[in-house]
């Protein structure tokens, strides 16, 4: 029996993914009480609408969110977002060096680096001194034709200045990239699949996916 493995973080109204990005905010397009004009009695529905920035939750990169005019959102092949063999990397380091993959097999495999810190989601901890990839890693992670790449913690870079050397190297090279993930630690080191299919939104760099893995 396969049993699966939720590797998302609930979005909620005015819960903030990322310092200094708008919180989503969750509202009534339509209410129950409002339906009653628009439906024969005895039926009502709620329709609700969501305002939010692409990079809320557990979210996938697309090449167009750093490439202009590279491909978004609507241009991913299913086999590039679901149904991929996955290596878990765990570690406790800041900086994510590439030693860490020097006996892993990580060629058309999606690459999830376990670092604990979604520990500290929906903290201020979590937005402080994350860990991330130094840049010989994304460069090795390209060479060994890694399929896709994702983290548990705040992004793929670090952040204590404006640089995103990480995000250039792998979305250039194609390699969707999925941040803020989580229950990394219930996952085997191998033989789990990752799912992480974005909506087909056409002009969309990045956007919020359900990942998943399923482990037999």
């Amino acid at each position: 029996m396969s049993r699966f493995i939720d590797l998302s973080h609930e979005i909620a109204d005015g819960l903030t993914t990322y310092p200094g990005l708008a919180a989503p905010q969750i509202l009534s397009a339509m209410t129950f009480d409002d339906s009653h004009s628009h439906y024969a009695d005895g039926y009502e529905f709620e329709i609700s609408r969501i305002d939010m920035v692409a990079n809320t939750g557990t979210y996938i990169d697309s090449p167009a969110h750093r490439v202009r005019g590279g491909a978004d959102l609507a241009d991913f092949g299913l086999s590039q977002v679901a149904g991929l063999d996955v290596v878990v990397v765990s570690t406790q380091d800041i900086t994510i060096d590439p030693g860490l993959l020097e006996d892993k097999d990580i060629a058309g495999r999606a690459v999830l680096f376990h670092t604990g810190w979604s520990r500290h989601w929906a903290t201020p901890a979590y937005g402080q001194g994350h860990p991330h990839l130094a840049e010989p890693t994304a460069a090795r992670l390209v060479e060994r034709g890694a399929a896709l790449v994702g983290i548990d913690s705040l992004n793929v870079d670090g952040t204590s200045d404006g640089r995103r050397p990480i995000h250039s190297s792998l979305l250039m090279a194609g390699i969707p990239i999925l941040e803020h993930l989580t229950n990394l630690d219930q996952l085997p080191p191998t033989g789990a699949t990752l799912f992480a299919v974005p909506p087909k939104v056409r002009g969309m760099g990045s956007f919020p996916v359900r990942a998943f893995c399923m482990v037999d």
